[in-house]
């Protein structure tokens, strides 16, 4: 069998009706679009979202108004009780973390938040850092030091 041989299976394809050719075709006078009104003449059609003069759907429900910033940057957090399992002394990386199944994946940058505490020096390697996770970090005898500007790749 070659390529310009093959065909569709029996029945899959169906001709287009054709309207407006006549009433003997059957899909004459009004062509299938009804009398008169809006939604029968060319061009008439409501803009997306009318309702006729009903308010709208999308004003009905007030937590889907706004618009979404397509410049925010996601950020993977870590808490300190996450960095709590790591050796005294280790230095902490976002591929570290990966490897230690902190992290699921290193395409957003990494943000350290301060939720629960810290005991052993640590440096911890990340984007960004929240102030009080950095004083957390620091006062436990480690360093918190920011790599890259953060934009995940």
């Amino acid at each position: 069998m070659l390529a310009h041989e093959l065909r569709p299976p029996k029945g899959s394809k169906h001709a287009r009706k054709r309207v407006g050719r006549g009433n003997a075709s059957g899909r004459g006078t009004y062509s299938g679009r009804g009398v008169k009104g809006q939604k029968s003449r060319s061009g008439g059609k409501p803009k997306l979202g009318f309702e006729g003069g009903q308010t709208k759907l999308i004003k009905r429900l007030p937590r889907r108004r706004g618009f979404t910033n397509i410049f925010r940057k996601e950020y993977s957090a870590v808490n300190l009780r996450d960095l709590e399992r790591f050796e005294s002394g280790t230095e902490v990386t976002p591929e570290l973390l990966k490897e230690s199944r902190v992290l699921r994946t290193l395409r957003r940058p990494v943000k350290v938040l301060a939720t629960g505490e810290l005991t052993k020096p640590l440096t911890v390697k990340a984007h960004k850092f929240s102030m009080t996770a950095k004083a957390k970090i620091e006062a436990a005898g480690g360093t918190a030091q920011e790599i890259g500007d953060g934009d995940g790749g």
